[in-house]
């Protein structure tokens, strides 16, 4: 082998080396970016878990507010029935002096 192919090999060597390294590098680079964004992934997830658990929270508060408002329709109704009463006779008794 010549000292001109030698040196022909000896570059070529060199530049697979740096192609080498230079594409580790880059996994290296991907492997990072794919590591912040699977962070990104779980804040986000715990984001939605928190959000998940709110509208749970308010969810069973609608829910006990509606049971509630059942519960309370009876004597709601029977006030509503009470009032009805009064007007009525305060009309039959108006009827009753215009007469």
């Amino acid at each position: 082998m010549t000292d001109q192919e030698l040196k022909q090999l000896i570059e070529s060597n060199a530049r697979t080396a740096q192609a080498m390294l230079d594409s580790m590098v880059e996994a290296r680079l991907e492997r990072e970016e794919l590591r912040e964004g699977i962070q990104e992934l779980r804040s986000g997830f715990t984001r939605l878990e928190d959000i998940v658990a709110r509208l749970t929270t308010v969810q069973e508060g609608m829910t006990n507010l509606l049971a509630s408002l059942d519960n309370d329709r009876p004597t709601i109704l029977k006030k509503l029935n009470t009032i009805e009463n009064k007007v009525d006779r305060l009309l039959e008794k108006s009827e009753d002096s215009n007469l």
